[in-house]
């Protein structure tokens, strides 16, 4: 009985009734169409006139479907009604050809086994009913528009007639159960995600990705740098805070603005996540004087070409890559480490070079480190250029990255 006459089946029910009613602008065309051929005839009172109405209306309704926006206010419906678990049936209009094909099919489908529910529904209650009345009401027995055979006016036949109508009522949820069922198991084929729908959304969890991974890329390069440098410099002061008050201040001077130009950077990425857009921002090459006078650790410094050239993008991108490099020289060499700094520019590329030496003694290893140089390389990658970390000769640790200035991709960055 919950088959039949449970919620869902109840949900169903109605989800036909709405394609029926749906069904009815089609099919007043369609008696048009019929009547205008059986001049003089009552279509509506013509059971064979009827079915050739509903034959002319599932075409057009068919055409109807086809609009894109007929999926998503079916598939809204389907979801509500037909009880289809979230993540089946697919998101947003129709865009492709094989997607407003599945969905006229399914428009076609609800309004078809709608039409076909709803007139048992509005023809079948009053039958039932009227049938069950017989044992109870002569003016039912005798009523002309029933027209009951005196054959069928017997007492045994009259007592079975209440049955007969709740037999007849069962029959008839018997039948929206088994259209509901048909409805909601076409729902996931002619509702569901086209492959073209399928691709489009991997292609948007891919662009939110590379989204959250250049987000993650910012502020561990800024707030590491931050942190590595504001960590040595106070270490440092600790040490000669009795002995070499001048050394204290300049200390406290370098972590000042360290901090000052960091909670700056964090606002812009905040403020990028705060409106979900992929907007440029951050510091470029015109910041990097200030970033190599307060990084924590002395740095030569040579640049070669006209840094007009750099365009915007790869000037913010060559600037996260030093700060990520002078990052690491301030967490395996310390303060007293010096780096050497060469960035030269042509028409074609940017090439950004760092020395440092190497430590004494192997560094500590860092729980989920090691994601700073993979950053560098993944910055590099993302402007179509390489870059590559690495001891080199001497003891030195040695960053290179090659960035070239005209990349297909930088015009989205």
């Amino acid at each position: 009985m919950t088959l039949l006459l449970g919620r869902r089946a109840r949900l169903r029910w109605l989800h036909l009734i709405i394609g029926g009613a749906l069904l009815m602008p089609y099919f007043l065309v369609g008696t048009v169409i019929v009547g205008s051929y059986r001049s003089g005839a009552d279509v509506f009172s013509a059971p064979a006139d009827q079915f050739a109405a509903f034959a002319f209306a599932l075409p057009m309704a068919a055409l109807t479907g086809l609009f894109p926006l007929v999926r998503p206010l079916s598939v809204a419906a389907a979801r509500s009604l037909c009880g289809i678990p979230p993540g089946v049936l697919a998101d947003g209009p129709a865009r492709t050809r094989q997607a407003r094909v599945r969905a006229a099919g399914w428009f076609t489908l609800h309004v078809a086994l709608g039409g076909l529910v709803s007139g048992l529904t509005l023809a079948m209650i009053p039958f039932a009913l009227t049938v069950m009345a017989l044992p109870f009401s002569a003016a039912v027995r005798n009523s002309p528009m029933l027209g009951l055979p005196e054959a069928l006016d017997r007492p045994w036949i009259l007592a079975l007639a209440p049955f007969a109508g709740l037999a007849m009522l069962l029959i008839l949820a018997g039948c929206a159960a088994v259209a509901g069922a048909v409805l909601a198991g076409r729902a996931p084929v002619l509702l569901g995600p086209t492959p073209d729908d399928r691709l489009a959304a991997a292609e948007r969890r891919a662009a939110d990705l590379a989204v959250r991974n250049r987000l993650a890329r910012e502020l561990h390069d800024s707030v590491g740098h931050a942190l590595s440098a504001v960590t040595l410099q106070a270490g440092a002061a600790r040490r000669v805070l009795d002995s070499d008050p001048a050394f204290v201040r300049e200390a406290l001077a370098a972590i000042e603005e360290t901090t000052r130009r960091t909670v700056g950077e964090l606002d812009a990425v905040l403020g990028l996540l705060r409106r979900g857009e992929d907007e440029a921002h951050g510091p470029a090459l015109d910041a990097l004087d200030a970033l190599l006078a307060h990084c924590g650790v002395p740095v030569a410094y040579t640049a070669e070409g006209d840094p007009e050239l750099v365009p915007e993008a790869v000037s913010r991108e060559a600037y996260r890559i030093v700060q990520e490099g002078l990052s690491n020289a301030l967490r395996h060499g310390g303060s007293g480490t010096r780096v050497e700094l060469r960035i030269a520019v042509d028409a074609r590329e940017l090439r950004l070079t760092m020395d440092n030496p190497l430590p004494g003694q192997a560094p500590a290893v860092r729980p989920g480190g090691g994601r700073g140089l993979r950053g560098i390389t993944e910055r590099a990658v993302l402007l179509g250029g390489s870059a590559r970390s690495g001891p080199h000769t001497d003891g030195v640790w040695r960053i290179t990255a090659r960035l070239p200035l005209h990349h297909p991709g930088q015009e989205n960055r």
